[in-house]
């Protein structure tokens, strides 16, 4: 089906996590596209539903809370206090936007497990997984901790090594540790209940792959992957005190897992303001379902999610799932654990009234089809340069002569010019393209459309002249400003979707009332004689310094963090000097280097030893390209035990040092020395 063919859509927002604020790579990936898209089959006169709520189950939100010393409770009371207002400041136009710690989402969350309980859609497997006998509780993946058996680095979680990002499973630690008590976990038999995937790979692969080829790239390839590589059985249950219990009986201290928990918040979240009506929004083959997301959530919201309401077997499937890439923070990933991160909260705050700047901004940067990068001096050029020096130019000039020779009265139209019908002509055409643009989920390029019109606009003005022809031909100006002050409602209309609070401010200013998307290039949107009201500034230039201090803010961050990491590693316990005495640390000649088969970190060095030459296996491939290692020397220390990674044998360790932002930079010479040179 088409998307107008529909009766009407219900549009998901990914959830956010209820354990920390909003930052601008989740307002670019996800928050952002959705409410354009939502205010846009507003416009349309199509009926619609934006849903979305705070996700305040799982394993995180009890970390903090043990941290902070408070109940998970206090922490999501909080964090959803702050994502929900920072959301209606900036203009996110939820129509609902609930919690899963509502009543109203545990039972809705219980009834669905129970009936795919019920008919038999779930296998029961018991494992064995890590219990602390201190604190007399299984631990979550991230409540152990232990060393690396890749890179070896101290500290690494049960799920991943946040040095070398291998992802892991907790028994491949080594003297793994609760952080809970401290204490040495011990493996105990415990039963869980799994979705079986693997049961619904067939027409999962076909629903995905042949029946929406035009689903973005990115989602169709991850998807794939997952296919290739055959899907698995995904537990539904956890070991947690902090969760929506496990409705069947044998399953006390078990919670559903939060994957399952979670997306059936858009069901609740729908049922808690409309109760008696939800279901024609979630069951109704006339209903279209389109989840915004990131990147990181595809999985569960193209396999997971379906395969659950294909279980239960009375809900729609997703017609698309428009996923976004990762918006990077001044050449650097955004971190939540660094606090390396424009929080919108802090934002809202700190430039007050720029909402819509932002909001630009993020559609002119979307991550769309790859990462992309946000600058705070990018930020500054985009405003002064483009909503600044085209849109508010335009449009302040329109007003400004309106006002000066007409006293801010339309003025009638005369005769056109040739000029006049191209002018007309070229933006008459804009609303069929913003809207072919905003069809297909491509709202960079919608959001630019809507730019031209105002470069139109400045164009046409800037070859009329008005203020030169006003002493020659005065009848001449009145057609001039009669037709610019057209165009400036259109950017008004154009402009809706993705510039709320400006739009309806340029909307005051020309006495328009309700926005008619349906008349989105017409040229008779103001009426001659029509009064307009004072015009003032729509957009107003940013200083070098407000964006200087954004930068400091975070270089500052970044010293505390550098500062906080090396208060954190005080020098290890004194030794022996024949304990140093007993590591055979080496020079090695890289020979060759290359990535290892089936892993993003690891690279296989084969190193000249001035013996028999050796391979070496090292998880540094993210921070470095293998071909620029061939030829230079680096440190390794030879007389480790051998050990198999990823089926490679390496026979040592190679050296580096890692910096506060986890960056990798191996020891290397400031000469040459001869292969197999001892250190020390």
């Amino acid at each position: 089906m088409s998307n107008t063919s529909f009766k009407r859509t219900t549009v998901t927002a990914a959830l956010p996590y209820a354990n920390g604020g909003i930052h601008i790579g989740h307002l670019a990936g996800v928050y952002v596209p959705a409410d354009i898209y939502v205010r846009y089959l507003r416009l349309k006169k199509r009926e619609v539903l934006f849903i979305c709520g705070s996700d305040e189950h799982g394993v995180p939100v009890t970390i903090r809370a043990r941290k902070e010393g408070c109940t998970p409770q206090q922490v999501v009371d909080r964090y959803d206090k702050v994502i929900k207002e920072s959301f209606q400041e900036f203009g996110i136009s939820f129509d609902n936007y609930g919690r899963t710690t509502s009543e109203v989402h545990r039972q809705t969350a219980s009834d669905f497990f129970r009936k795919l309980y019920d008919k038999g859609e779930f296998i029961e497997k018991e494992s064995e997984q890590y219990y602390d006998e201190e604190a007399q509780t299984f631990l979550a993946d991230r409540y152990i901790t232990g060393e690396c058996p890749h890179c070896h680095a101290e500290g690494a979680y049960g799920d991943q090594c946040e040095k070398c990002g291998t992802a892991l499973s907790p028994t491949e630690l080594i003297n793994p540790r609760s952080t809970v008590s401290g204490a040495k976990p011990v493996l105990r038999k415990t039963k869980h209940w799994y979705l079986p995937l693997d049961r619904h790979q067939e027409w999962l692969e076909k629903w995905i792959l042949k029946d929406h080829p035009e689903w973005r790239s990115n989602v169709l390839g991850q998807c794939k992957s997952w296919f290739d590589m055959g899907l698995q059985p995904r537990a539904v249950s956890r070991d947690l005190d902090w969760g929506i219990p496990v409705p069947v009986e044998g399953a006390d201290g078990k919670v559903l897992y939060v994957w399952f928990d979670a997306p059936i918040g858009y069901i609740s979240n729908t049922k808690e303001i409309l109760p008696n009506d939800w279901e024609k929004w979630w069951k109704d083959p006339e209903t279209r379902l389109v989840h915004f997301i990131g990147k990181d959530n595809i999985v569960f919201h193209c396999i997971v999610f379906p395969a659950m309401l294909k279980a239960e077997g009375s809900y729609i499937l997703p017609d698309n799932v428009p996923a976004n890439e990762f918006l990077n923070l001044e050449d650097d990933k955004i971190s939540t654990s660094r606090d390396h991160a424009v929080w919108l909260d802090e934002y809202l705050r700190e430039l007050p009234g720029k909402q819509d700047v932002l909001r630009y901004v993020l559609t002119a940067n979307a991550p769309e089809t790859k990462d992309n990068n946000f600058t705070w001096k990018d930020f500054q050029a985009r405003n002064n340069n483009e909503l600044v020096a085209v849109y508010g130019n335009f449009v302040n000039r329109a007003l400004q002569l309106t006002q000066k020779y007409y006293e801010g009265v339309v003025p009638a139209a005369g005769e056109l010019t040739d000029y006049d019908r191209e002018t007309i002509a070229e933006f008459a055409g804009v609303k069929a393209e913003v809207e072919r643009l905003l069809e297909n989920f491509r709202f960079r390029d919608a959001q630019k459309e809507a730019m031209n019109l105002a470069r139109i606009g400045n164009k046409y003005l800037a070859d009329s002249e008005p203020w030169k022809v006003i002493k020659t031909d005065p009848e001449r100006v009145k057609t001039i400003l009669h037709l610019s002050l057209q165009l400036v409602a259109n950017l008004a209309i154009a402009f809706e979707p993705f510039l709320p609070f400006s739009s309806q401010k340029l909307r005051d200013m020309l006495g328009l009332g309700e926005v008619q998307w349906d008349r989105l290039g017409s040229t008779d949107l103001l009426p001659a004689g029509h009064q307009l009201g004072k015009p003032e500034l729509l957009f107003e230039k940013i200083e070098d310094a407000v964006v200087e201090a954004q930068v400091k803010k975070l270089e500052d961050k970044k010293k505390e963090r550098e500062a906080a990491a090396y208060r954190a590693e005080p020098v290890l316990p004194t030794i022996p000097f024949e304990d140093f005495e007993k590591l055979d640390i080496r020079v090695g000649t890289v020979l060759s280097c290359e990535k290892v088969k089936k892993s993003k970190k690891l690279l296989k060095f084969e190193l000249a030893d001035g013996l028999e030459n050796r391979t070496i296996v090292s998880g540094i491939a993210l921070h470095y390209d293998p071909a620029t290692l061939v030829g230079k020397q680096v440190c390794f220390i030879a007389n480790l035990a051998p050990r198999t990674v990823c089926g490679v044998e390496s026979q040592g360790m190679i050296l580096s040092a890692v910096d506060s932002d986890e960056s990798l930079s191996l020891l290397t010479l400031d000469r040459k020395v001869a292969p197999g040179s001892r250190v020390g």
